[in-house]
């Protein structure tokens, strides 16, 4: 097997995030349930836009995120997801390649316009999305390059992007692709009301062995084996993947390989400012430290670093030094 240029190729959906502070009474008044995420049209996407307070803008999507920390803790890192041919199509592509990250994926001419999340932030730290998926959910098998998948040692794909059927698609010739290569391939559920759509299709995919790494959070994997649960849950999962990482917010996070089980905590923050991102930087600060040969115990820890880091303030994207966090950590 040839090595690994990439130490992690990223698959999902290209999204460009409008993250704005807001109260209870405005979510109240635009008929929003805090703390969920929905999919909007671009009639709502656009009105709500007008609304909300003035916020930042920066290249977002949940892998894409991860791909980012990644790249911010030194390793090399690869994003596949599809824009379209506009203005904030090059702001996409723009700031995820600045940030380190190799994206290559050529933009898409015409509708829907590049995707957006509006993200209302509450004064708690909960973030409440609202997701208008455009150009996103058309990233097409002709846009997927065999050669730089294979060439990726941990090909990470989001469950966001199971939904459309044309990214579905690429996603399967994907795992294809790198397990063909003798590849490993991460998957993170990404959200319980995706698991709800698409439970059948994804414990195929680890019944038949296609799953190397799986992400979850407490409630996904609840969702996923439908108990009530937790160590039942872990234990149904753990039996058939290799390694499984599950975070449990303030609890920390355990991973479970080969039937043992790992554990940590949460790293200390004094204030959760915003989760937007929390599940994502965790996600990329455990690959990085399986990319640099770290144990799982202490691949475990990055993650809570990362995850601590981002939480701490406003959007999806470290702002100080992940790799002296991890340094002065870790040694």
């Amino acid at each position: 097997m040839p090595e690994a240029t990439l130490d992690v190729l990223a698959i999902g959906n290209a999204i460009v995030d409008v993250i704005a502070q807001a109260d209870d009474a405005f979510l109240a008044s635009e008929g929003l349930d805090k703390g969920a995420m929905r999919l909007v049209d671009t009639e709502t996407a656009t009105s709500l836009y007008g609304r909300m307070a003035a916020g930042i803008e920066a290249s977002g999507g949940s892998a894409a995120n991860t791909a980012a920390g990644i790249a911010a803790l030194g390793s090399k890192a690869g994003f596949i997801g599809q824009v379209a041919d506009d203005q904030l199509g090059e702001v996409f592509a723009h700031d995820i390649r600045a940030l380190g990250v190799d994206f290559a994926t050529a933009p898409r001419a015409g509708d829907p316009p590049t995707a957006r999340c509006l993200i209302l932030v509450t004064e708690d730290g909960q973030r409440t999305m609202n997701t208008f998926l455009g150009a996103a959910q058309h990233l097409s098998v002709d846009k997927l390059d065999d050669g730089v998948i294979a060439s990726a040692a941990i090909l990470y794909l989001e469950g966001y992007l199971w939904d459309p059927e044309e990214p579905k698609a690429a996603m399967r010739k994907a795992i294809d692709v790198a397990k063909a290569a003798g590849r490993k391939v991460a998957f993170t559920l990404s959200d319980s009301f995706c698991i709800m759509r698409h439970r059948d299709e994804f414990q195929a995919l680890i019944d038949d062995g296609l799953i190397d790494i799986l992400f979850a959070n407490e409630a996904e994997i609840l969702s996923l084996n439908e108990v009530e649960d937790f160590d039942a849950a872990v234990s149904a999962t753990a039996a058939k993947v290799p390694l499984l990482v599950v975070t449990r917010s303030e609890q920390g996070a355990i991973a479970v390989a080969g039937g043992e089980r790992v554990s940590v905590p949460a790293e200390p923050i004094e204030r959760v400012v915003d989760t937007t991102g929390a599940g994502d930087l965790f996600a990329a600060g455990f690959l990085a430290g399986q990319a640099q040969g770290k144990s799982i115990q202490d691949s475990l820890t990055m993650g809570a670093i990362a995850a601590a880091e981002v939480i701490s303030h406003y959007g999806a994207r470290p702002e100080t030094d992940l790799k002296q966090l991890v340094a002065k950590r870790l040694g």
